[in-house]
This record gives structure tokens, C-alpha cells and sequence, in this order.
């Protein structure tokens, strides 16, 4: 591939022409509302050496490469590249906490090893190739998050990443819109599993989640004997056993590997539904040949950020900001576990769920629903889906409404959990408290 050769010598890749690395190679893609063809010479003035195009016209000497399709290109250039370097690929996604993981999962292997894992969240057709091109030869393993919203994407995010080990955090209801069903969620993530079946070594798997359990089963992953289980029920069959000892408001757990002595992990996170993302770290740290020590202090390190499970304290209130994404099933989580907590003055903030299309509605009311079945009485509830419910509580069709009322009313002395989808913008209100 000659394109390769150029990217060996020149190895930054730049889409943003208004941020050129010097004598990087920019990638020309295309979107919705834009079309970076048109950029491409602009991207050389600002410093890059060669621009990938594929539109004829705009390729006017010999410093443009012309190709069919960019995004294609770019996707092939990281495959390729992945499989000269040949370094061991972990795969993961899920539903509900698969950010969170992956970075718990990079805590613990960079005890041991030189690894890459995904920025951010640059899970997305875009987002991981540009991942793979940043990988070097002195990386020892990388760990590569794969998101979705429809059908066929975990599929073809693990032709492009080829993946020797999997994990799926879990599957819930998010995405309805695009997946159409909880089915067609469990669909798109057992991918994963199908290709490891194919092409890889070894699935890491919560033995607790029916759900995962049946997608492995239909993946015939037992069958090649490629599943290493972990479990917060002490079994035989499992790797990994974990349970947890303390959450107020900081998850503690005990664990235990194979036949090792047991070893207390106390973490920086707000959760007890966050215990299987530690014990899927947990297995994976121990698979690669980590002591537990190494496993422990990896997790011990992590300092959740980005409004991810986080205990935020004020000079007024203590904050449970969650405030990254949602859907059903992890805004049921995470509200009760808030419920569970033995705190004083609690008040709930939700924002709307959304992408959940024709389901929007009935989701929504459960959530209310929950909240009453555990005699929540403080909740302010920020968003057109929550307006539309029957319930007792406080709502804002917009956070900026919610911002007027916080003004007038200050909230203080209280423990805060703030969660809604990324898009209601909760975090807009963090300096109210």
C-alpha cells in the first residue's frame, strides 16, 4: 500500500484543517453539512504535508492523493496498520459503562505494560481508526472502545480494529431509535462476540448478566473454550469473584483471583453498578499476568472525569454527577443506588433520555414511576419527555428554566444526584450548587 509508506514517514493524521500538525497527512472527510475536500489546500498552508481527497478537482498537484472514498481509506490504513504492527487488540463495548472500563482497564494494564486505549469517547466509525494510527511499536497491548447506535457497527468497527479479545460491559435500553428494540441492541453488540468466535482468542464476560450469557451461547464462545468469566457470585466456574464491601458514597469491593489470597480494591467511583465494571478490569489485569497488587493500585489510581460517576463537593452541597449520558437502564441504576445511600437531604436533578424514539414516552413514565416506588420526594425533572409524564415533581422544559429556579431558590446543604443525556447539557447547572 503506498499510501502507507507516506503515512510511515509522515505518522500524524489531521481532519481539521484548522489544526495542521507539521507534515502530518490530512483526511479529507465528508459530513452531514460539510465537505473537507474543499479544505484540503487550506489544510497544507497550515502545515500538512500531504491531504487525502476524493474529489478530482480538488487534487491540483502532486501533494494531494486522490482516493475513491476518504472515510474507507482511512479505515483501511488503520486495519492495515494494526495488523503490520500485530499488537494485542481488546475490543470493547456495551451498552451502560464501557467508557468508564475501558478506562479502568487502562489504569490497571499501564501497571505493566505500554499501552494505548481510546481518548475520550472516539468509539465511532471515525474515532477508531484514528485510535489504531496512533498505535507504535513499542506498544505492548491496546485497548479500543467500539460504540453504536444501529445495526451493523460493532460488525464492522471489529473488521477495522481486528480485536484478539472482547468485552461487553452489558446491554441495556439506549439507542432505541437507531436499534429498534432491546433486541436489536443485543443484536449490534454480540458482534463483538461473533468475530472474537471467528478471528479472536478470548471473551471476558460477566457470568451474572443473563443477557450476555445468552449472546455468548448463541457465539458458541463456550463451545471454543473462549470465555474467561467474572462473577460477584462466589462459583467454581469463574476467574474472577468479587463482592462488594462498602458504597457510601465510594465503591469498595473484595476480590479474589483463581486461588489467590483475597485483596480489598477502594475506588474513586459513585456506584454499586459500577462493580462489574472494576471486576471486568479485574479479569482482564489478571489474564495478562498482573499480581494483585498491581491490579489493585491501577484501579485505586482511577479518578473518574467528564461527569462520569463522580462525588463532587461544594462549598454548599455534595454532587453524584452523572450527568454524561443516559438511558433507561442506567438511569434505574444509578437512581437506585442514590436510594440505597445513607445520606440526608437528597435531591434527584434528571434530564431527558434521549435517541429512544417511539419508546421515549413509556420509558420515560417508568422512571417516574421508580422514583415514587422509592418515595423520592425532591426531584427536579429538565426536559419535553419528563414534561409529558404524570408525576408529582418539578419540571423545566429546558435547563435554562431550571436555571432561573436555582437562582431564585439555591439549593444547599444537600447531596445532589444529577443525571440526564448528554444532550439536556446538565452540566450547565454545576455552578448553581
Amino acid at each position: 500500500m503506498q499510501l502507507y509508506q507516506t503515512f510511515l514517514q509522515h505518522p500524524v493524521i489531521c481532519t481539521d484543517s484548522r489544526n495542521c500538525p507539521e507534515n502530518s497527512i490530512f483526511f479529507a472527510l465528508k459530513g452531514d453539512n460539510f465537505n473537507a475536500n474543499a479544505f484540503a489546500l487550506k489544510a497544507l498552508e497550515n502545515g500538512c504535508a500531504f491531504a487525502v481527497v476524493d474529489q478530482e478537482e480538488f487534487a491540483i498537484d502532486d501533494r494531494f492523493i486522490l482516493v475513491e472514498n476518504v472515510l474507507e481509506t482511512l479505515q483501511q490504513l488503520a486495519n492495515y496498520h494494526r495488523k503490520q504492527l500485530g499488537t494485542p487488540v481488546i475490543g470493547i463495548t456495551g451498552t451502560n459503562g464501557k467508557t468508564t472500563t475501558k478506562e479502568l482497564i487502562a489504569s490497571v494494564l499501564s501497571e505493566k505494560f505500554n499501552i494505548l486505549f481510546t481518548q475520550g469517547n472516539l468509539n465511532n466509525h471515525i474515532g477508531v481508526p484514528l485510535t489504531l494510527l496512533n498505535l507504535k511499536p513499542e506498544h505492548e497491548l491496546a485497548v479500543i472502545e467500539m460504540g453504536a447506535n444501529h445495526p451493523g457497527e460493532i460488525k464492522r468497527l471489529a473488521e477495522i480494529a481486528f480485536p484478539d479479545y472482547g468485552i461487553i460491559t452489558n446491554v441495556g435500553k439506549a439507542h432505541l431509535e437507531g436499534f429498534g428494540s432491546f433486541e436489536g441492541v443485543m443484536k449490534t453488540k454480540a458482534e463483538l462476540y461473533d468475530f472474537i468466535y471467528e478471528s479472536g482468542k478470548l471473551v471476558f464476560i460477566n457470568a451474572d448478566n443473563g443477557f450476555l450469557m445468552e449472546m455468548a451461547g448463541k457465539s458458541e464462545l463456550s463451545n471454543k473454550n473462549k470465555l474467561l468469566k467474572y462473577t460477584q457470585v462466589e462459583t467454581t466456574e469463574a476467574s474472577v469473584y468479587g463482592e462488594i464491601s462498602d458504597c457510601s458514597p465510594y465503591l469498595e469491593m473484595v476480590c479474589k483471583t483463581n486461588n489467590q489470597p483475597t485483596f480489598e480494591i477502594k475506588t474513586k467511583l459513585i456506584g454499586s453498578y459500577n462493580a462489574e465494571n472494576v471486576l471486568g478490569a479485574v479479569a482482564i489485569g489478571n489474564f495478562f499476568g498482573l499480581t494483585n497488587v498491581q491490579i489493585k493500585n491501577g484501579l485505586e489510581k482511577y479518578i473518574p472525569q467528564n461527569n462520569r460517576s463522580q462525588l463532587t463537593v461544594t462549598e454548599y452541597n455534595k454532587l453524584v454527577i452523572d450527568a454524561y449520558n443516559a438511558n433507561p437502564t442506567s438511569m434505574r441504576a444509578a437512581i437506585l443506588n442514590f436510594a440505597q445511600m445513607n445520606v440526608e437531604n437528597k435531591i434527584l436533578i434528571l434530564g431527558d433520555m434521549l435517541e429512544l424514539g417511539e419508546h421515549s414516552d413509556n420509558e420515560h413514565q417508568n422512571i417516574v414511576d421508580l422514583l415514587q416506588q422509592n418515595h423520592f420526594e425532591n426531584v427536579l425533572l429538565v426536559g419535553k419527555d419528563f414534561m409529558k409524564t404524570k408525576n408529582p415533581f418539578q419540571c423545566f422544559e429546558t435547563v435554562e428554566n431550571l436555571i432561573g429556579f436555582l437562582d431564585e431558590k439555591p439549593i444547599k446543604g444537600s447531596f445532589v444526584l444529577i443525571k440526564g443525556s448528554r444532550g439536556i447539557k446538565l452540566e450547565k447547572i454545576l455552578s448553581k450548587f
